[in-house]
């Protein structure tokens, strides 16, 4: 027979590991969109002629910057 206690620690064990996980998932993804945050800020600073060589245009990089850190 089992107690009802060592279910609850086997319990509560998974939601720590879970926790964890989630944890790691979180601040991967705030670091990918605080990066691409920083490579909008460098693609606004790209000289004219830079962005031709690349073949973007002034208004692909208006474009570009001004969507919101979270977007694609």
């Amino acid at each position: 027979m089992t107690s009802p206690f060592q279910s609850v620690r086997a319990d509560a064990g998974y939601a720590r590991f879970r926790f964890r996980w989630n944890s790691r998932g979180l601040r991967s993804l705030l670091m990918h969109r605080y990066d691409r945050y920083l490579q909008r800020l460098d693609l606004a600073d790209i000289e004219t002629w830079q962005l031709a060589d690349l073949g973007l245009t002034p208004e692909d990089v208006r474009r570009e910057c001004a969507k919101s850190f979270w977007r694609l």
